[in-house]
């Protein structure tokens, strides 16, 4: 006979969190010999548990009881984990937390997957005053150019759109550090980290070099 909630999964996510089964029970407010029953197979918990037991498992309602969780890897919503799509026909460009089910034009939209920029993709990063001065030496042509220069930081994305005949490049307020990404409409996705920022020295005036 089928239960909603099986011994297997229960144990799986428990030692997948690294908790103990005290920790477990604690954490829902049971006994360990109640945890312990429910991975042997001897007992299940009370349906009013579920979602108390959902939480302390760092899962959905939905994966506990089907027992099919999905790794997830942008549950705190980390921007730097995000996704771009570019739409192969429009250039559209859509951006997502994570991964999702998008289209446009009839066509959907697949993840662009990002590569270290080197060689003809090069991505230059300079710091003028308080902003990033991000430059490609790529040609801006109708057939081959930059499509768009991105800068994502864990709390926030800045995204220039860019167009053939343009210069490729972009000035982002300068943040926390984070990456910076420039799409080829020919050899997708590029990126580069931001370069680690001077900090300044404590009791110094802004301007004045420290003794």
């Amino acid at each position: 006979m089928a239960t909603y909630l099986t011994a297997d999964t229960i144990k799986g996510l428990r030692e997948q969190r690294g908790l103990t089964q005290r920790a477990l029970a604690e954490a829902v407010g049971v006994t360990d010999k109640a945890v312990s029953k429910w991975e042997s197979g001897r007992g299940l918990p009370d349906i009013s548990l579920v979602e108390p037991l959902s939480a302390a498992l760092g899962v959905s309602v939905a994966e506990l009881l089907t027992g099919d969780v999905r790794q997830n890897a942008n549950r705190a919503g980390n921007l730097m984990r995000c996704k771009f799509y570019v739409c192969p026909i429009c250039g559209n460009v859509v951006h997502a937390l994570g991964e999702g089910s998008f289209s446009c034009c009839g066509v959907q939209l697949v993840p662009c997957e990002a590569e270290d920029a080197d060689g003809d993709h090069a991505i230059a990063v300079e710091r003028i005053e308080d902003e990033w001065y991000v430059t490609l030496d790529h040609p801006m042509q109708k057939d081959h150019y930059i499509s768009f220069i991105a800068y994502v930081t864990m709390d926030g994305v800045m995204l220039k759109k860019l167009y053939p005949e343009q210069e490729a490049a972009a000035r982002f307020r300068m943040g926390a550090s984070g990456i910076i990404y420039a799409y080829c409409n020919r050899h997708g996705l590029m990126r580069v980290r931001t370069p680690k920022r001077e900090r300044p020295v404590r009791g110094s005036i802004p301007g004045e070099r420290a003794q």
